[in-house]
Parts: C-alpha cells; structure tokens; sequence
C-alpha cells in the first residue's frame, strides 16, 4: 500500500511512512560542476509543480523571495558605485602629526641641582602608526642629545596594546619604555587634523624652565679688556698682512770668491719680524732654498753684558735685548747691516713707498738701478752637421743631455697615409753603360720622402730593384742651418733631381700626380701643372708604377 504524503498530511510522527519497495539507499550528489568550480544542485521544477511544495527552501530565502516581489514589479532602484579604496600608507603618505612635551630627569649626587627639564618631540606617522621621539640640541649641555627613541610602534600597557593617534591628547602624560613624558602643545597642522576627527584638544601648556640652564645663563659673566692702544690684538686686527719689501743687493765681496747676490727683504709690521730670501737664477748650481734669514725679530743693540759672549754661539732673550729693528732703519738708498752682513737697499715696491710717504714723510727714498745679472748668459752654438742620421735627430743631441726624438705631423700623416706620387726618371751620365736605366720615383705624402726603385732590363747586367730607401732629399745648395728638401712642386716633367751625387731627370708621372696636384693648385707652380698636362701619354707609367709598387712591398 502506498500513501502519498506530499499532499494535506502534516509533517507530523504517524503521518510518514517508509517505502517498502524503496532498493537504493545511497546519497544523492547535491553538486553541480560549472566551468570547474562546484555549484548546490537546484532540483527542476516540473511543469504545474508549486516551487514552495517541491523544493525545501530556507526561511532566509523565503524573505529573500519577498523582498525581491517589488523589485519585479517596479524595478531595481538605481544603483551607487561604491567608493574607491584609498590603502593607508597612501592616503596617509608623509603625514605626520607632531606634538611637543617634555620629561623630568632625576639628578642625583649633586648639591646645587635635583632635577632637570629636558624637552621632546614627538612624531607620530600616521601612515604606520610608529612614533619617534626627539630631543632638540642644546648648546654646551653635556648630554648626548638627539633621537631617544627610534621610529617604532610603542606598546601602551602590560597587554601589549598599540598607540593610536585617538589615544593622544595635548595635557597627558605617557610611559615609554619606564619614562614618564608630558605633551604640552602640538603644531597647527596636528591641532587641526585631530579636530576634524572630532577629537577635542586640551588646553595649550608650557614648558618649564630648566633650573639648570636658567642658572647658567644668569651667573654667566663677561669680562671686558680695558682699552689699551699697544694692546697685541688691536694690532694684528690693523696690522695684519702688511709686510714692507725691499729690494736690496747683498754685498758679500769681501770674502773669499764672495759676489754680489740679489736678495729680497720683507719686514712684517705686525710683530717687527725680518725675512730674507734670495734671488736664483737658472743653472746657477745653488740649493734651491731661496730663505736666507727666516722669519723673526733682528736685535739692534745688546745689552753690554752680553757683547764679550761669542756670537756664534748667544742665544738673545728678549731681556738682553735693548732695541729691535723698526721701519726707521730701513731707508731705500742707504745700506743697512743685519746680522754682520751688508745689505744696499736699492728699490722697494708701491705699498712700502706709500707706507714711508704716509707714516714717515721725512724720511727720503732714493731709489736707483743696480745690476743684478750673476753672470752674462751664454750663447749656445750648434755644431756642425757631421753627415751621420738624419739632420733632425743629429739636432736632438745638442738640445737635451738625453736625445728625444723629433716630434712628427701626426695630421699630415693620418690624411695622407698610403698616397704616394710616382714619377718616371731615367739616369743623367756620362757613362755610357748608364743608358737605358729606368727608374721610378716614388714620392711619399705621409713623410716628404722619396724612394727610387729600378725597373729590370733584360740582358743588361744590371740587377733592378730598389735603389734608394726611403729618406728626404735635400736640394742643392742646403745648409745645414736652413735645410731646403725636394716637394712635388719641383718635380716636373723635365727637371732635374740631385740625390747623393746622382743625377736623374724626370720623364712622365703617374695621372694621380697630376689629380692632386691641380687640388693644390694655390701651392704648385704653373709651369710644373702644364709639363704634367702636356705630357705625351701620361698613362704610360701607370701599370708600371704599380708593378714596382708590387715589387717594394714584397
């Protein structure tokens, strides 16, 4: 028998019954896979089937169906973007509230102080919630100031709570690490920050003085200098880098191989000090320390107890001493003796003669020219050229104990490198064996030298090659003192080349030499453009010019 209790039964003990025909006892799969995520299984609801009666639905979504009833029928009313998420270490990026107080320390062991004010800082980030604290220095206080405590967040109880900033408020006292510190104020930009928090501030509060500091600055005394007209300080303070030169000639004739040196006397006006130093000249084969006397103050007259002591050996206090030297003794014209040695003063400069005109205007200065050469200077002479190297490196022995060689045109020879003219020549002489001896002369931009090289004729007896290694070409009638080479404006077609003691006369050129040569018109003579351009086949020497340009570089 088969009751059906999904219609008018209650759900009630008696009312259900268990299905005897009933085989598969297994759980029911209660979820759906949707694009690999696991989604509750809703069972289908048939056609003409109440959903309330087929689906046990939850009483959260029972209400959830009547409230969605207007929604339907009227609408979804309009929507309001949420606003956007602002993270705190942006929003709060640099802001930093700043509050003011101070601390007491406890001094102990003293008999005139017990306690001292120390001021603080406080800063308190807002992006992370750390606070540091600060002591601002003070001058000549003794105490290591600066950061007491380092950028942190600080526990505010045994429990190990945080400070916030709404736990902050001007006219409190905080603990910090055993330390009891007091806010008192805070700056415009935290006092208005907190208000807009809704956070009421305390009344503002002072600082109190520090008994210590205002017991300093009140017993601190100061001590004038009665004013004094020889006072050492005013006189460096007026004094001060004014020195009177003198240009004096040292007279030391007298001994033996003695001369006359000219030296150069400062006296500083400061603390009446004298220094000597000495004029060198070049190669004079003296030590180059140019202080004769160093600096300090010259006796001018000694006690007479102290004038049968030697000399050489008295050491002068200032208690021997009677009188020093002054600007009085030194008159430009007149000889002065300091130290046992004659000294002609001669000159002096524009500031010394402005100084005696000013302060001292009886006194005269006459002052004259003297000779002050050591030694008359020593023309150097070149010797003559004695024919071994170039005239160049021969020249570099005579003007350096060690022979540098000659400095080289290094532009000339980077813009033309590898350009070479080559002209064809045949040899001037009277020897008749010479005749039908051909010859190529090769003429190097890079150097201005000139290379020779002989082309090879057969059943001659003459073996062709190179001739003449690579070497500038004086012209005839060159000295030594002004020395004159071969350049491509004298190798014409026609003329006549002198090398050694050789005679060649040129026959042709290569077309390059004409080419370049009309580039340099502004520096080549004309009648040697017009032998090269009247020339019967200019082409003529070309393959043979490459063919002993071959041969030279093998």
């Amino acid at each position: 028998m088969s009751i059906n209790t999904g219609h008018g039964l209650p759900f009630l003990p008696g009312n259900t019954f268990r299905d005897l025909t009933k085989s598969a006892f297994h759980r029911a799969q209660t979820l759906d896979f949707k694009n690999g995520y696991a989604q509750p299984r809703r069972p289908v609801v048939g056609i003409g089937q109440d959903p309330l009666l087929s689906v046990n639905i939850s009483h959260s979504e029972r209400n959830q169906l009547i409230t969605d009833i207007p929604n339907l029928t009227y609408g979804t009313d309009r929507s309001h973007l949420p606003l956007e998420f602002i993270p705190a270490h942006a929003a709060y990026d640099k802001k930093v509230l700043r509050f003011y107080g101070y601390f007491r320390q406890e001094v102990l062991h003293s008999w005139d102080e017990h306690f001292r004010i120390r001021p603080v800082v406080f800063y308190y980030h807002l992006e992370d919630d750390s606070i540091c604290v600060t002591e601002p220095p003070v001058e000549n206080s003794g105490i290591p100031q600066g950061k007491l405590i380092k950028r942190q967040r600080l526990s505010k109880n045994p429990r190990g709570d945080l400070y916030h900033w709404k736990d902050l408020n001007v006219g409190m006292d905080i603990n910090l690490f055993g330390e009891v510190y007091r806010i008192t104020h805070c700056d415009p930009f935290t006092q208005d920050f907190m208000e807009s928090q809704g956070i009421v501030l305390n009344e503002f509060e002072s600082i109190p003085s520090d008994p210590y500091t205002a017991r300093r600055a009140h017993n601190q005394q100061t001590h004038i200098t009665p004013y004094d007209h020889n006072h050492q300080l005013e006189r460096f303070l007026a004094l001060d880098r004014q020195v009177l030169r003198f240009f004096a000639l040292w007279d030391d004739s007298d001994s033996l191989y003695g001369e006359k040196r000219p030296v150069t006397l400062h006296y500083y006006l400061v603390d009446d000090s004298v220094e000597i130093c000495e004029h060198h000249e070049a190669n004079s084969g003296r030590d180059p320390f140019p202080v004769l006397l160093r600096r300090q103050k010259i006796p001018k007259h000694i006690k007479p107890t102290c004038e049968p002591f030697p000399s050489c050996v008295l050491e002068v206090s200032p208690h021997d001493v009677k009188e020093y030297f002054c600007p009085q003794d030194f008159r430009v014209g007149e000889e002065v003796n300091l130290m046992g040695r004659r000294f002609l003063l001669y000159d002096c400069d524009d500031f010394t003669h402005k100084y005696y005109q000013h302060h001292h205007p009886d006194i005269p200065i006459k002052p004259f020219t003297v000779d002050t050469r050591t030694q008359q200077d020593i023309k150097r002479v070149i010797p003559p050229y004695n024919g071994f190297g170039s005239l160049e490196d021969s020249l570099q022995n005579c003007l350096s104990l060690i022979p540098q060689p000659p400095k080289k045109n290094v532009i000339k020879l980077l813009e033309n490198d590898h350009k070479v003219l080559r002209y064809a020549a045949r040899l001037d002489s009277q020897n008749p064996l010479d005749e039908g001896r051909r010859f190529i002369l090769s003429f190097h931009l890079a150097d201005d030298m000139i290379s020779i090289f002989e082309k090879s004729t057969r059943n001659s007896g003459i073996i062709g090659g190179k001739f003449l290694e690579k070497t500038r070409i004086p012209k005839p009638g060159s000295t030594a003192e002004k020395p004159e080479y071969y350049q491509p404006a004298d190798l014409c077609v026609g003329a006549t080349v002198e090398v050694f003691g050789h005679r060649f006369v040129v026959t042709d050129a290569d077309r390059f030499v004409l080419s370049f040569l009309e580039s340099q018109s502004h520096q080549t003579p004309e009648h040697t453009l017009s032998s090269l351009r009247h020339a019967t086949d200019p082409q003529q020497l070309h393959p043979e010019c490459d063919e002993a340009a071959v041969v030279q570089q093998s």
